[in-house]
């Protein structure tokens, strides 16, 4: 079976929904990491680990939290229905976030909470999302490709960071400036897993022919066989490819895997978000 680049959520902390939703080229082999060309990353206090707080200095340090979020309709929507459809996810997230104020006495920026949120949220249930009838687990990978289109006219660099599940201070900013598409990429995972949880379809592996249909669309719509190698093995071209063409290939990649047959396309998805819960 061919190596396959995977839109992940939440890939890298905080480099996710703060940052939009990474799309991180990851071969099926782990080991092609090294392969991946560098990117920004940053590290937050996300992953500086801390005790549970007393219980009043948690409670007071929560709803500080819970009432900026209030403050950005955008993203509450995301926290309400976290709440609503998973409240033992939502009290483990809040409690977290609330547990590291206490302990840091620094605030985070609601965007980051929002990244924290989903990838706590990836790495607990994410698989599930596999599950979910072909509506739901289709718009985890439209809305991926609406962030890719954003972050394509706003800074080709930054484009290729958020392809391979970079982090860095301007993916905040994006996002900051960008909140109704990172709150709709956080609900559309959000909502994948809650429909797999009630529906619980199961599917096949994708095979080579899905690939082969997949790599056949790709090189019609003008990629070269370096990109779609790039793309689908995890190669690492020599010379290394230009952001702004790389860019450009990540989003016809998530533009052709929408024309498959709907069989095979749902089966290339469902893989892909069992790998980003892994992640």
């Amino acid at each position: 079976m061919k190596k396959l680049s995977f839109i992940l959520l939440g890939v890298g902390g905080s480099a996710a929904i703060a940052a939009g939703v990474g799309i991180l080229l990851l071969a099926l082999d782990v080991g092609s990491r090294e392969n991946r060309p560098p990117v920004t990353v940053e590290t937050t206090p996300a992953a500086v680990p801390v005790n549970p707080a007393p219980p009043a200095a948690r409670a007071a340090a929560r709803s500080s939290i819970e009432a900026r979020l209030a403050q950005i309709p955008e993203y509450q929507r995301f926290f309400d229905r976290l709440r609503l459809a998973l409240p033992s996810q939502y009290d483990a997230t809040l409690n977290g976030f609330a547990d590291r104020l206490v302990a840091t006495g620094k605030e985070q920026s609601v965007d980051t909470y929002l990244s924290e949120a989903v990838r706590d949220l990836r790495q607990a249930r994410g698989a599930l999302a596999a599950k979910a009838d072909g509506t739901a687990l289709a718009r985890i990978f439209d809305v991926q490709l609406a962030m890719l289109n954003a972050l394509s006219k706003t800074d080709q660099r930054l484009c290729v960071d958020f392809l391979y599940g970079g982090v860095s201070d301007s993916f905040h900013q994006f996002a900051a400036n960008n909140r109704q598409l990172a709150s709709e990429m956080a609900i559309a995972g959000l909502d994948a897993i809650v429909d797999g949880q009630a529906k619980k379809n199961t599917r096949q592996a994708p095979s080579d022919a899905d690939f082969a249909l997949l790599e056949k669309a790709m090189a019609a719509k003008g990629l070269s066989q370096t990109e779609i190698e790039a793309l689908l093995d995890g190669k690492t071209p020599d010379p290394p490819l230009e952001d702004a063409r790389l860019c450009q290939a990540g989003r016809v990649y998530l533009e052709m895997l929408k024309t498959l047959p709907e069989p095979a396309r749902l089966r290339i998805y469902a893989l892909a978000v069992e790998v980003m819960a892994r992640s």
